[in-house]
């Protein structure tokens, strides 16, 4: 395997478990605080739920980076990997910082956003939706470096 490719995979890599971990943590984090709302109440399971799946988002994303560069070096729907020079696969690296930094920090801090909202089910459940947009408002940056890592993606040619 040559080195551009071998950058190109590290790209694909970091693109997934870096925001994977990042959306692991966040996720967890609101798994504990939700396991304490609802061993008081459990009808309060699909509000608190529903929070703890906004952190997962940003491993979803980095996997979607991961696949396009999976396609794009012809290692899925392919015929085998193909030819990657060595600048090629630095380019297709970088692309795939954005969302493997940002995604790993966002999910790890909506999850903390998405805990203090389980509090606030805990005590008026009729606001989960305040609760969310707040946690959604951490979610604009995983966005955004989504945008990036794919624009930047797609600008690289083979």
């Amino acid at each position: 395997m040559e080195f551009g490719l071998a950058l190109a995979l590290l790209g694909a890599a970091l693109a997934t478990f870096l925001p994977g971990m990042g959306s692991a943590k966040g996720v967890g984090l609101v798994g504990k605080a939700a396991s304490g709302v609802i061993a008081e109440d459990p009808s309060k399971f699909g509000q608190t739920l529903l929070l703890q799946a906004l952190p997962a988002t940003q491993g979803i994303y980095g996997l979607l980076i991961a696949f396009l560069v999976l396609l794009k070096v012809g290692m899925v729907g392919g015929d085998g990997a193909v030819e990657v020079s060595l600048l090629t696969g630095v380019y297709i690296l970088l692309a795939c910082l954005p969302i493997a930094v940002v995604g790993y920090f966002s999910a790890f801090h909506q999850g903390s956003v998405a805990a203090a909202g389980v509090g606030v089910v805990a005590k008026r459940p009729e606001e989960v939706s305040k609760a969310m947009i707040y946690a959604a408002m951490v979610e604009t940056y995983a966005v955004l470096a989504l945008l990036v890592s794919f624009l930047m993606l797609n600008g690289v040619s083979l």
